[in-house]
């Protein structure tokens, strides 16, 4: 039986790649910015409210593995990549759940051989592994579900 991982490129548009116990891989983006009337926090609720949704529909998850990003373009970026952090390690922790954080250039050598591939690169590569992503934030945990399928002993 093969194990459920969850891949997370976290974000205000969060790419997420499932590969369940059965073996299938779905992928997706969720979208957490924040709604009009809705307090600073609301978005991050949203956000863990999705995460047991995941849990649920694939019935449980045997481990995550998050997009580690060290340097961000904006503050916003910045602090809004530190909640969704925050929020994903509590509630893995809550639900005894392991997880790792991969640096983004592991992911991007791994995909297309480039540790400082674009976005446009990273959509290549996962559609030349026969995925069709919306965007790169659905690449990039695409990407980072393949490394940890092919790295960390998980099999195919």
């Amino acid at each position: 039986m093969n194990v459920a991982i969850l891949a997370l490129d976290l974000g205000t548009l969060t790419g997420w790649a499932l590969r369940s116990q059965d073996g299938i891989i779905i992928s997706g983006v969720g979208d957490f910015k924040p709604q009009r009337f809705e307090g600073g926090g609301m978005r991050y609720l949203r956000f863990r409210r999705w995460l047991a949704e995941l849990k649920s529909s694939a019935d449980g998850l045997d481990t995550i593995y998050f997009e580690e990003v060290r340097h961000h373009a904006g503050v916003d970026a910045a602090h809004a990549y530190g909640g969704f952090l925050a929020q994903l390690t509590a509630w893995c922790e809550q639900h005894t759940i392991p997880y790792q954080g991969v640096p983004v250039g592991t992911i991007k050598k791994h995909a297309t051989g480039k540790g400082n591939a674009n976005k446009a690169d990273m959509v290549a590569a996962m559609r030349a592994r026969g995925f069709h992503p919306a965007d790169d934030n659905e690449a990039d945990a695409l990407a980072l579900l393949d490394w940890a399928l092919a790295t960390q002993s998980w099999g195919r």
